[in-house]
């Protein structure tokens, strides 16, 4: 029996998700709160390996789905080669498995390129204002979580990578980064 399969994205824990796919009856749905920037969200995974033929992916809109045009074209062929079919509503397109429409597939990697573009002027607008406001003293960075001193006083006493990242509660690669960084400065 076919599913009515919705998926919603938003990019931070602190965004309301009820507008995205608000009236709908769905069957389930699958959330996550995480950047588009690639494939790598644990709902769309589970997601995905949940689909059957025959099952509609719902998605309030493209940029939810995807922020790469690589990610978005490789996700709407390998969902119609299920035979799944797949409805954006903002943009008002569907894609199912027996419909080749050149047009649509025109839009949709136009619109995902957009959608790639605008993520994109959005960090560099955030790395510019971060630049800004470090040359004004605004802006520290975020606090250090790791006691920088403390681990490389346990280097100095020849304690191992992997015991000082138990002692001090962090992962092995953050006691290495640490003792990367004494050996460069």
């Amino acid at each position: 029996m076919s599913q009515n399969i919705g998926y919603i994205r938003v990019s931070t824990v602190d965004q309301n998700t009820a507008r995205q796919l608000e009236g709908l009856k769905l069957d389930k749905v699958y959330t996550d709160k995480c950047s588009g920037k690639d494939k790598n969200r644990p709902q769309l995974t589970i997601m995905l390996e949940h689909l059957r033929a025959g099952d509609t992916v719902h998605v309030h809109d493209i940029s939810r789905m995807a922020r790469n045009v690589g990610d978005l074209l490789e996700l709407v062929e390998s969902l119609k080669a299920k035979g799944v079919t797949l409805k954006f509503y903002k943009e008002n397109m569907t894609f199912t498995a027996d419909a080749n429409d050149a047009m649509q597939d025109l839009m949709l990697t136009m619109l995902g390129g957009i959608y790639q573009f605008e993520r994109s002027m959005m960090l560099e607008r955030q790395r510019e204002g971060i630049a800004i406001a470090k040359k004004e003293g605004k802006y520290k960075g975020r606090p250090q979580s790791v006691d920088r001193e403390r681990v490389s006083q346990l280097l100095d006493e020849g304690v191992s990578i992997r015991k000082i990242a138990t002692q001090l509660n962090i992962s092995p690669s953050t006691v290495q980064a640490v003792k990367k960084e004494r050996a460069t400065s």
